[in-house]
């Protein structure tokens, strides 16, 4: 079992987005810079997680994206679940009649508790608390926890385009 790119790329987005101050927006060339994510490809993670409620995207001037409910209320596994739908390691472990083996089946007990087990490792972990880590092991590192981001080109007063951060 594999979780797919696009549900890893949310993770990074979300973790990045918990980590920025309570409000902010983050423009989508620069959540692809930081997140190291294709334009395209992450254009297509932000429009399912915006599609989920978990962010929120603004339009205009200062616009761009930001947590759509509070990172603290986020798990691992809402973020997996909104990219992948509901977490099922096998289709007999679906209510109702998913697997005519189920009720015999000596793997089926197996199933279910790997799957509770993973469940509940995912609802453990809130985005909060991995943004936390990451501003940890940041500060620790020396590193720069918010990356400087681009918000537009716009003419210098000489006329040649200049960077705006």
């Amino acid at each position: 079992m594999q979780i797919t790119r696009a549900t890893d790329y949310a993770v990074r987005v979300m973790i990045h987005l918990a980590g920025l101050p309570h409000g902010s927006t983050v423009q989508q060339a620069a959540l692809s810079k930081v997140t190291e994510v294709s334009p395209h490809f992450l254009s297509k993670v932000l429009q399912q997680l915006t599609r989920s409620g978990l962010i929120r995207s603004q339009r205009g001037s200062g616009g761009g994206f930001a947590l759509g409910v509070p990172a603290a209320g986020v798990s691992l596994l809402d973020v997996v679940e909104a990219m992948e739908g509901p977490l099922w390691l096998n289709l007999c472990l679906k209510e109702g009649e998913s697997c005519k083996r189920k009720t015999w089946c000596p793997a089926h007990p197996v199933w279910m508790e790997a799957q509770t087990a993973l469940a509940r490792v995912l609802r453990s972990a809130s985005i909060a608390s991995l943004a936390e880590q990451v501003k940890c092991g940041a500060a620790a590192y020396n590193l720069h926890t918010v990356p400087v981001s681009i918000t537009s080109l716009a003419p210098s007063k000489h006329g040649s385009q200049a960077e705006s951060r």
